[in-house]
């Protein structure tokens, strides 16, 4: 295999989000810096600048027009996905920690964390109310008394968000009322990422508890469960196969103690209706904070330390072929420098020039039949 290495983070990796389409693949880390990358590729398109702390979570809606990123500056915004000019800030008094688009992409969640006497929220906002977004005052704000929410995501059709709790609950709100309509608690410790299948009647969980789960995303009903010997931080649904990738690891503080075999790197397959693994990729030598599979299912990219790795995954042996990469090749992308917000007209490898629209026909990555996931990996001193 010969990787693409992509510099973009100095720290480490908190969430990878591929939109629709799939040809765009946006990052945040731990950094102020947020990302937006050609997929086919790996060539830098531009970044978003304005954060002054690290970027927990960011989200495109379903045109990919606009860009949501929550950041531990305690505030979340709202950016033209072409230009990288931010068009809304929303201060709030902690952290924001999970942010979303509605299916529609006009009503917009975020949640902040419980720190320094501050509650926890669940905020949500009418983009097509400009006086919200003005006065800074969310239409519904839903409190959450007993554990903060460390993942969220919009359930079927908009009606509902599920979140995840520190303390391995699950709740489901309704996005009109803001009433709990279900709560289960399956997992016995934290949520670290939701994430729904393709046609969202499903949605697996990772926790701590070293599982990842599958529920149905109606009624909260519990149906398979993924066991490893690690944390699970990220876990994500095939959209073309019966398959689950795990990501995980043993905890970043304890890396330096021990072996990359014993701290459990890789990331792993399950076949989702057996329960049992069937593959894994090696590689890494920290732990994996993000997975997700590209729309299509079919091409390969992972993050490593600071640095992204791309590769092609076969769907069942998961052997290791070489690729090839098109003229914009990462190594000679230009990083913005101080004041720079954003590359406007960044062109495509094959001299395309590249406004957010869907990158049919561009190119692509070698390997008939082969799935496309992402993942992210924390440093090794705990980032």
């Amino acid at each position: 295999m010969k990787p693409i290495l992509l510099q973009g983070h100095e720290r480490s990796i908190t969430q990878i989000k591929y939109n629709r389409e799939g040809d765009l693949l946006f990052t945040v880390a731990k950094d102020p810096i947020v990302n937006v990358w050609y997929s086919v590729n790996g060539e830098r398109l531009g970044t978003y600048m304005g954060h002054t702390g690290a970027v927990w979570c960011v989200d495109a809606d379903w045109d990919t027009k606009h860009v949501l990123t929550g950041s531990a500056d305690n505030s979340c915004r709202l950016w033209d996905c072409e230009t990288g000019k931010q068009l809304a800030l929303l201060k709030t008094n902690s952290a924001v920690r999970t942010c979303g688009f509605d299916f529609g992409g006009n009503i917009i969640m975020f949640s902040t964390d419980k720190q320094m006497g501050y509650q926890c929220f669940v905020s949500f906002f009418d983009l097509r109310d400009p006086s919200q977004i003005d006065n800074n005052e969310p239409y519904m704000k839903i409190p959450c008394n007993d554990s903060k929410i460390t993942s969220a995501v919009w359930g079927p059709l908009g009606e509902c968000i599920i979140a995840g709790h520190e303390s391995g609950e699950l709740n489901q709100y309704s996005a009109k009322s803001g009433e709990v309509l279900v709560n289960v608690k399956e997992h016995s410790r934290q949520i670290n990422d939701i994430q729904l299948s393709r046609d969202m009647t499903m949605f697996v969980t990772a926790s701590k508890d070293n599982t990842a789960k599958l529920f149905d995303s109606t009624t909260l009903e519990h149906q398979k469960t993924f066991r490893t010997e690690r944390p699970v931080n990220s876990a994500a649904l095939s959209p073309n196969y019966d398959h689950v990738v795990l990501g995980g690891g043993q905890e970043a503080m304890d890396v330096t103690t021990t072996s990359t075999r014993i701290g459990k790197f890789e990331a792993r397959f399950f076949h989702l209706a057996f329960e049992e693994e069937f593959g894994r990729v090696k590689g890494h030598f920290g732990p994996i904070n993000s997975v997700a599979f590209h729309p299509d299912g079919k091409r390969g990219r992972c993050q490593k330390r600071r640095h992204r790795r791309a590769q092609t995954a076969p769907t069942v042996a998961l052997p290791q072929t070489p690729m090839t990469v098109g003229t914009g090749s990462p190594a000679a992308t230009r990083s913005p420098g101080r004041g720079e917000r954003w590359v406007p007209h960044a062109w495509g490898g094959h001299g395309r020039r590249l406004n957010g629209h869907s990158a049919a026909g561009r190119g692509g990555w070698p390997g008939e039949g082969a799935e496309q996931w992402a993942r992210g990996s924390k440093f090794l001193d705990g980032g």
